[in-house]
């Protein structure tokens, strides 16, 4: 019994609450955008299988939090209609983080046919 109990100690202690904030660049929450996190690489944790991949919508506040997963670098993905897709690795080594995510406009769009 008391190794489970340092069993599980060890998973918490190697865990991390992610919450990603997305807003667009005047500072105005984006709601509904898929926010795809990735656990890449880091301390691995055989005692137990541990999710490693999360699709969540944020929230009318621009939230989406993250049930715990393993410490280490984890790929944040954000898209949403209207707005430049992000993605970016982030190395995390905390118990709980907050990452925040800055949607740009789109880009225009070029094309050979257009006239200059």
């Amino acid at each position: 019994m008391l190794l489970l109990g340092f069993a599980l100690t060890l998973i918490a202690a190697d865990t991390t609450t992610l919450t990603v904030h997305v807003t667009n660049q005047a500072g105005k929450p984006v709601g509904n955008a898929s926010v795809i996190v990735r656990f890449v690489e880091g301390r691995s944790i055989k005692l137990t299988k541990i999710r490693k991949e999360w699709e969540l919508r944020t929230s009318e506040e621009g939230m989406a939090k993250m049930p715990p997963m393993p410490q280490g670098k984890i790929l944040v993905q954000v898209i949403a209609k209207n707005y430049q897709t992000f993605g970016q690795t982030f190395d995390i080594e905390v118990d709980e983080k907050v990452v925040d995510v800055v949607l740009n406009p789109p880009q225009k769009q070029f094309s050979v046919h257009e006239k200059q």
